[in-house]
């Protein structure tokens, strides 16, 4: 049996990545042991992704430091992996005992698959399409409801207030985002399921207590691991660009994802299937390119 260590001490989207060189792993390797260093944000999430056979929580203290090096040093790994590139895992890394260390080379690869698959090659397994399959190995995602509805995620990425100001402002006037949302009533012809995620914008919490529309249902204040569950049931996803697009991603749902322009996001979405997006600008703008891009997209 071969141990790996991966180093995953950042956000839930970096680890849905990692989770392709896990599948990997476990395919190839399926007696391995795997052990992930996570943060406190992504625990939760870990905690149930049943290809992981350990869970060590970075903590920021000294205690915490030492008493998960001395968990760690109770193994010697074949393999350590440093796939956040973060150097408090690399100070730990260099404190453990391994056969050999994997260093994220930012030169060689250009995209996040490109590093994950140099990963898999220094390992000594070939890469495959099936490890984007990443969500097979979860449990309780399976809805009967699955293909019935659509998801409309509005989370804190649609206001320049909430999140980068330096991104252009998308964010609709309460009668704009009415109207957009009556648009897709009538074009799609299924239910539209909105989400928020765990922080619910002002605008949606009014429109909930409201009776505007025939086939919507706003949803506010959703975990993680409840939005995983509605995105990989769904038939299409409308989001700003974040952990979701990962979700439908690894299903191979559609989705119209909003980026924007002064990033270059193909160095993370390079390896989606089924994906489409438009550019971040005025919501009257933006809500054609939207209903553009649905005409794209065979429901």
């Amino acid at each position: 049996m071969k141990n790996y260590l991966i180093f995953r001490t950042d956000r839930i989207g970096d680890f849905l990545l990692t989770c392709i060189l896990i599948k990997n792993i476990k395919f190839n390797d399926p007696n391995s042991f795997i052990t992930i260093v996570c943060s406190k944000k992504n625990f939760e999430y870990i905690s149930r992704y049943k290809n992981i056979d350990q869970i060590i929580i970075y903590k920021k203290n000294l205690f915490s430091f030492f008493f998960n090096l001395l968990k760690l040093f109770k193994k010697k790994f074949n393999y350590s992996i440093i796939h956040d590139d973060k150097d408090r895992s690399k100070i730990f890394n260099y404190l453990i005992r391994k056969e050999k260390t994997i260093l994220i080379d930012k030169n060689q690869q250009k995209t996040k698959i490109d590093i994950i698959k140099n990963i898999i090659t220094q390992i000594g397994f070939n890469y495959s399409q099936n490890d984007l399959n990443i969500l097979d190995s979860k449990v309780n995602l399976i809805d009967r409801s699955k293909g019935k509805y659509i998801i409309f995620h509005y989370d804190e990425k649609w206001s320049r207030d909430t999140y980068f100001s330096n991104y252009v402002n998308i964010e609709p006037n309460f009668d704009e985002l009415v109207n957009f949302i009556k648009q897709l009533e009538q074009k799609l012809k299924l239910k539209i399921i909105i989400t928020t995620g765990s922080h619910a914008p002002q605008k949606l919490i009014k429109l909930n207590s409201s009776d505007y529309f025939k086939n919507v249902e706003i949803l506010l204040n959703q975990s993680f691991l409840e939005l995983e569950k509605i995105v990989f049931n769904s038939k299409l996803l409308i989001s700003c660009h974040g952990s979701v697009s990962h979700i439908a991603a690894s299903k191979k749902i559609p989705q119209i994802d909003i980026i924007d322009k002064s990033y270059d996001y193909s160095i993370w979405t390079s390896h989606f299937r089924n994906y489409n997006y438009v550019i971040r600008k005025k919501f009257t703008d933006l809500s054609n390119d939207i209903n553009k891009a649905l005409l794209n997209i065979s429901l």
